[in-house]
């Protein structure tokens, strides 16, 4: 990256973060996607599953005194070139450089931890049999499971529970 790069905000298509990413390389634009680990809920079961940081938008760095960004602008999967008025957005050096170094080193992917809940908390279930029954939350059983105090019949009753099962409750 030399003295005069800048990085400059691009809006692709709907889902064209990938190709966008692709043509652009190939016209010699370095390109930056952050990509993000998400947990999603399929079938009852929690899958990752890797998607856009900031869906629809990319990073893009060029030397505008060097390389034109007319051609962008008609590149597959690009929408525009964000702009503020006559002004292209850019992005500082060191907001981009904080996001790659953030990622994970070896996947190049960032990750969002699902909340956590910690022993003591106030807890809601939110399906099933116990639906709507409030708790106390005790610990983790695995990365699937949670043991929560349940009060059944006058007295806190332990229940092991499919932990997208559970919600917190915030005092209002």
């Amino acid at each position: 990256m030399s003295s005069q790069d800048s990085w400059y905000v691009i809006r692709s298509k709907p889902r064209g973060e990938s190709a966008a990413q692709t043509h652009l390389e190939r016209q010699g634009f370095r390109v930056y996607v952050p990509r993000l680990l998400q947990p999603v809920r399929v079938r009852h079961r929690w899958v990752d599953r890797i998607e856009p940081l900031f869906p629809r938008y990319l990073f893009l760095c060029a030397d505008v005194e060097k390389q034109s960004l007319a051609p962008v602008r008609s590149t597959v999967g690009i929408t525009e070139i964000v702009r503020f008025g006559n002004e292209y957005a850019t992005v500082p050096d060191e907001v981009v450089l904080d996001l790659m170094n953030k990622a994970e080193p070896e996947t190049g992917l960032h990750r969002l931890q699902r909340p956590l809940f910690a022993r003591g908390d106030p807890v809601r279930v939110s399906v099933g049999p116990f639906n709507g029954l409030e708790g106390i939350f005790e610990c983790h059983e695995g990365q699937e499971r949670v043991l929560i105090l349940l009060e059944l019949l006058g007295r806190g009753t332990p229940v092991r529970i499919p932990i997208d099962q559970v919600v917190p409750v915030f005092a209002s």
